[in-house]
Parts: structure tokens; sequence; C-alpha cells
């Protein structure tokens, strides 16, 4: 029973955390399910549950989409797919959670430093490949999405709902692939149901303080959320 409660709170306070900043599901999530099961578990059953939430998302606010970004940084996100499931089969768990930190780390640095990133094909294909490795590696493609979408000055509403697409057009292919590599089995399954009910509880509670967030305060949200992020994830590393 304590750990049917862990998982549902695991799981809520992602939800909350990507229902007000717009990301950070699998960060929250991921290493804090790791303690109770393993790494390959923790990322397969997150990106399970995190595909109803971001499915919620899109449904409500297709409207502030940017398609043809979200397309093109889907399309891009495939060419880094094979190469994130043979990181995930092949790379000791710690070495992932690593991973994990220098990403979300420097992201954090982009954010900060307010750099803009050019807004073409290229740049955006870029991103795409690297969000397709993140995601079938280690579950966590927030962090360079967040950083491309700072730069090209999104607002909040259009910045939340464009992941929302690309993190639903990403992780049904993520988890095909998750298939594909025989890395879905009784064990992620039985995480991810028990976490939706936490997905809808979380969505719901997250977007009521969605609603009263300004621009600034949204960015601050975002800078404070890739940096613990970071520090959790580089502690976790080192520790085990």
């Amino acid at each position: 029973m304590s750990s049917l409660l862990t998982t549902f709170g695991i799981v809520l306070l992602a939800a909350v955390a990507q229902a007000v900043s717009g990301f950070g599901f699998a960060l929250v999530a991921v290493p804090l399910l790791a303690v109770t099961t393993d790494a390959r578990t923790a990322v397969v059953a997150t990106s399970l549950a995190s595909l109803a939430l971001t499915l919620i998302t899109m449904a409500r606010e297709w409207r502030y989409v940017r398609w043809r970004t979200a397309g093109l940084l889907t399309g891009t996100a495939v060419l880094g797919m094979p190469v994130g499931l043979l990181i995930l089969v092949v790379t000791p768990d710690r070495l992932l959670t690593a991973l994990i930190a220098v990403v979300v780390l420097g992201c954090a640095m982009l954010v900060w430093s307010g750099v803009r990133m050019r807004t073409g094909r290229p740049a955006v294909g870029a991103v795409g490949v690297l969000v397709g490795v993140l995601t079938t590696a280690t579950g966590a493609n927030g962090p360079p999405l967040v950083a491309a979408f700072h730069s090209f000055g999104y607002d909040p509403r259009t910045f939340r709902a464009t992941l929302a697409a690309i993190f639903t057009g990403s992780g049904a292919i993520g988890i095909v692939g998750f298939l594909a590599a025989g890395q879905v089995d009784a064990g992620t399954l039985r995480i991810a149901v028990l976490g939706l009910p936490a997905v809808a509880l979380g969505w719901w509670l997250g977007n009521r303080v969605f609603a009263r967030v300004g621009p600034a305060t949204f960015r601050r949200i975002t800078l404070v959320g890739l940096t613990a992020s970071a520090g959790a994830a580089i502690v976790q590393s080192l520790t085990g």
C-alpha cells in the first residue's frame, strides 16, 4: 500500500510541475521513481504516464500550438530515437543520470544567459534530434526545448501548448520504440496505470496555478525548475 501511495505522490508532483511550467514531468518523476524501482523501468513508466498529460494539455490548448515548429521538431526527433534506445540499453544507471544532469545544466545556463538561437530549420532540426535521443534514453526531453522556446520568445501559453504537442508526438513514437526494444513489461505498465489518476489531478491543480502566472514569473519558475533538476541529477549521479 505504501508503494502505491508513493507512486501516486511522485506522479502527482511531476504532473503539477509540468502543468505549471510546461515541462518537468520526467525530470521530477524519473529520479524519484528510480528510488523505488530501477532507472530503466522509471524511464519507460514515466514516458507512458506523461503521454496522458501531454494529450490533455494539447487537446485543451491546440489553438496556441506553433504547429510548423512542432512538426519539424517531432519529425527530426525520430532520427535521434534509435541512438537514445541504444544508450538506454547499454549505459549504466549512474551514467544515464549524469547525462540528464549535463543536459539540464547546459540548458539552464542557456536560459539564464538569455542567448537567442536562430529559428531556421537547421537549428530547430538539431534541437529535434537531441530531443529524440533524450526521449528514449532518459525520458527527460524537455530541457533543450525549454532553452529553444525561451530563445524564440514564446509567451507562456504558446510555450506550454507547443511543448505539449511535441511531447505527445515524440512520446508516442518513443513508446513504439520501447515496445520494439522489449522495454515495456508488467512493472512499467503497472506504474503507468497507477499514475493516471495522479496525472489528471496534477494537471487540474497545476493549471489553476498556471492561470495566475505572468510571463516574468513564468520565466523564473522555469529557471528555478531547470536549476533544481540539474542539481538533483548531479547529486544522484555522484551518490548512486
